[in-house]
């Protein structure tokens, strides 16, 4: 389902649900330096911490913050921190030029390098541990890097390859993607934002898909023997060892 509706002013508590995961792709304002973006109404930091978003969140779920590459990485830890979750794991993104070589357009002026990367931090809320959550997560399938094409001039466009990596690891079904677009609309996800042309959502029905005992995807016995394995304990003091994402890094190799 899609819903189109500014989110400076749209109560995200009118789902009347809570969401597994949340993908949060913001319209930084760093873009109309790097990117060139005018087309979109563009959000600074103190307006992207003043979403809901803990309110919607399940009490074991996640989230996914697209930060941009400057004082993104920090402020974005400063949202996860306000809405209730921990940093588990940084997501880059590196845009490469094959198709199109040569410096960029616009180069950030407060910058000391060129950057050609961006990050999408993943936070964790509650407690959800590899070794007794295997309903809900599947660890240690995909990297925490993402290399492709860049985007061409002044637009925004994140890689799909994002959602193969959420699908691929949150096995929950309730999918909240926040600043959507109709190119981003995909099958599973309640896509929400002020660029969407059209509106299907209906709260009811929506919530209807998901009764108690059908909230995450399933697994079957192939897929559990096929699961890759965290690597095997090396103290009891280890919380990457008891297979839980409390600190550090979440995925062991």
């Amino acid at each position: 389902m899609y819903l189109k509706t500014d989110l400076l002013t749209h109560n995200l508590k009118e789902f009347t649900c809570k969401f597994d995961v949340i993908l949060i792709e913001p319209p930084l304002e760093e873009y109309q330096r790097t990117c060139g973006a005018t087309n979109v109404q563009l959000w600074n930091w103190d307006q992207i911490m003043e979403l809901d978003i803990g309110e919607v969140a399940a009490n074991r779920s996640f989230v996914f913050l697209w930060c941009g590459s400057s004082d993104g990485l920090d402020m974005g830890r400063l949202c996860l921190r306000k809405w209730g979750f921990r940093r588990c794991e940084d997501i880059c993104w590196i845009r490469t030029n094959m198709n199109n070589p040569g410096h960029s357009k616009n180069l950030d002026s407060k910058a000391v390098l060129q950057r050609t990367k961006e990050h999408c931090l993943m936070g964790i809320k509650g407690t959800v541990r590899r070794s007794t959550d295997g309903d809900f997560i599947h660890a240690n399938v995909d990297i925490d890097l993402i290399i492709s094409e860049e985007p061409e001039y002044g637009s925004i466009e994140k890689p799909v390859e994002i959602f193969h990596i959420i699908e691929h690891f949150c096995l929950g079904r309730r999918r909240l993607h926040l600043f959507g677009r109709d190119s981003t609309i995909r099958p599973g996800w309640l896509t929400v934002g002020p660029e969407l042309t059209n509106t299907n959502f209906n709260a009811d029905i929506y919530n209807s898909y998901f009764p108690t005992n059908q909230i995450t995807t399933g697994c079957t016995e192939r897929i559990e023997a096929l699961r890759p394995k965290s690597p095997p304990p090396k103290g009891k003091s280890s919380s990457r060892g008891r297979g839980g994402f409390n600190r550090g890094r979440g995925r062991g190799r």
